[in-house]
């Protein structure tokens, strides 16, 4: 059986579908973004934050967040694939014309319906964003449903920025209010320099109308989400999306624990009442 239309049934009974790469994006010197789209049968519509398990055939297979449109409502995917081990490099190098297997999506999303009426905060450090722009992107063609969109966007230099054209179109199509910051700046570098919680900290919201969203390393979640409870924002209406080791992605295996959590079944996406005392336990 050739690749092209190899389908393989994982234990649990769900079924590895052959997408083919139709377009690289470059966003970075170790980063990619992969445009795929179903050899034969299509994976289930994702929601905003939900993961699938990428496999690289004859390498391994890995959990990569989902960084495109749900509301494109077609059946192709897109990954933003940063290069971190031998998997996620043979993905991030597949060719145009090449084929990876596709199982999922698996996990929770973000709870945008929640935030209907209501300002969101969008704070995504390094490939942190990538999880995120979903809900940009969802954000943007419902945009009467929501009032302010802040969106805050670290990266250690202005290199590492993902979706760097994409951004400043958020800023002049989508009203989103962007704010731009760099561990170390380069240059050529005119924007902010120091860690997103530089201008969460300076900025105002109204406590019971905004729902923060935030994804990045877990110290980077932990700070962003103590300075928006002091702003009075409440820890349930924080939305945080935590990573594990996802192997399975049918919470079979365990390697993904956290506490109680099967992340990837009861995560990666939870509110800030639930990960506050998990991740406040050293080594859990």
């Amino acid at each position: 059986m050739s690749v092209d239309t190899q389908v393989r049934t994982a234990p649990s009974g769900d079924t590895m579908l052959p997408y083919r790469v139709i377009g690289r994006t470059p966003q970075t010197p170790d980063t990619v973004t992969l445009h795929l789209e179903p050899v034969r049968d299509a994976a289930q519509r994702f929601r905003a934050g939900q993961f699938m398990m990428l496999y690289s055939f004859g390498v391994g297979e890995v959990a990569i967040s989902i960084s495109g449109n749900p509301a494109a409502g077609d059946d192709r995917l897109e990954h933003t694939i940063r290069v971190v081990g031998a998997v996620s490099g043979a993905l991030h190098d597949t060719d145009i014309g090449g084929v990876i297997g596709v199982r999922g999506p698996f996990g929770t999303g973000w709870d945008l319906a929640s935030a209907v009426g209501g300002d969101l905060v969008i704070v995504g450090g390094g490939i942190g964003l990538a999880p995120l722009r979903p809900v940009v992107l969802a954000a943007i063609a419902a945009r009467g449903d929501y009032g302010r969109i802040v969106v805050i966007s670290g990266a250690r230099t202005p290199a590492d920025i993902l979706f760097r054209g994409e951004q400043d179109l958020w800023t002049t199509t989508g009203s989103i209010e962007l704010h731009q910051t760099v561990d170390h700046p380069a240059p050529n570098w005119g924007g902010r320099v120091g860690f997103v919680t530089e201008p969460l900290a300076h900025l105002t919201f109204e406590p019971g109308r905004a729902t923060a969203f935030l994804c990045g390393p877990e110290p980077m979640m932990r700070f962003c989400a103590q300075t928006l409870l002091r702003k009075g924002i409440p820890a349930t209406d924080i939305q945080v999306s935590l990573e594990r080791n996802m192997q399975c992605g049918v919470a079979r295996c365990g390697h993904c624990q956290l506490g109680t959590l099967l992340l990837c079944r009861d995560g990666p996406i939870v509110d800030y009442a639930v990960a506050e005392p998990l991740l406040a336990v050293r080594e859990l």
